[in-house]
């Protein structure tokens, strides 16, 4: 690994956030409630999103709805995306519902049968339905795997990355970058560290339970980056992870 290209894209991600931090935010005139839809990699056993729930307070609520191994297709086809737009209509008189929209680990494989401009177009409609349901669409670019080779964190997800910021500003959505923050991260801490987030000895995609809380709390911090006065009430990182990440050190919580 190169530690200056490390260096340099870790410190990028860290004066993101603090550019991104609101001086005087107006407070919220609903809770926020989050909806997290995509693959594996959001999903219990594996992915962020349990972790990210642990950051929810005043009154915030969300639910986990990551399938492990969807699509953009998959996900809609087998009744789990009804069961978002469920949640949005039933929560939104009382709460704001943000719905993270984070597929491409399984879109991007060649036996999925959906081509990047397929899966632009697919994640564009999932937009669109929560926005048409009253709902906020997030954009979420794919978590991270965690394989090094002599330059660094192998970035085989960015054709994927960039066609979801591409969707979100199709449909006039908002995004989080999270495999730019995430490969800044893992580059940082290094192969050996972050490979004590893996699930399993050899998997380098899924996360166990202090690997969710880790990234869970990246995207609370990426979320808080939107300046939304609803959001960063309902998600708060933890100070000390959220510091660790900023300075590019390994944490184990």
């Amino acid at each position: 690994m190169k530690a200056s290209f490390a260096l340099s894209s870790l410190a990028v991600f860290a004066s993101s956030l603090v550019s991104a931090a609101p001086q005087h935010p107006c407070r919220a005139d609903k809770p926020a409630a989050f909806f997290l839809a995509g693959d594996s990699t959001t999903a219990v056993n594996g992915g962020w999103g349990d972790g990210f729930l642990t950051t929810l307070q005043n009154g915030a609520i969300g639910t986990n709805f990551g399938d492990s191994g969807a699509t953009t297709a998959s996900f809609v086809a087998e009744g789990y995306w009804a069961k978002v737009i469920a949640a949005v209509n039933a929560n939104k008189a009382k709460y704001t519902p943000y719905v993270t929209i984070q597929f491409g680990h399984n879109d991007q494989k060649s036996t999925s049968g959906i081509s990047v401009a397929q899966f632009i177009t697919n994640m564009e409609n999932l937009g669109k339905t929560v926005q048409a349901a009253g709902g906020i669409p997030v954009i979420t670019t794919s978590l991270t795997r965690r394989t090094f080779d002599a330059n660094g964190v192998v970035e085989n997800l960015a054709e994927h990355s960039a066609a979801a910021i591409s969707a979100a500003a199709n449909i006039g959505a908002v995004y989080i970058d999270l495999n730019k923050a995430s490969t800044a991260y893992v580059n940082a801490i290094g192969k050996a560290n972050a490979a004590l987030y893996n699930l399993s000895e050899k998997d380098y995609t899924h996360l166990n339970t202090a690997g969710g809380v880790v990234f869970g709390n990246l995207v609370s911090v990426l979320l808080n980056g939107l300046d939304k006065a609803d959001i960063i009430e309902g998600t708060v990182p933890d100070v000390d992870i959220k510091a660790a990440i900023a300075a590019g050190e390994f944490i184990l919580p």
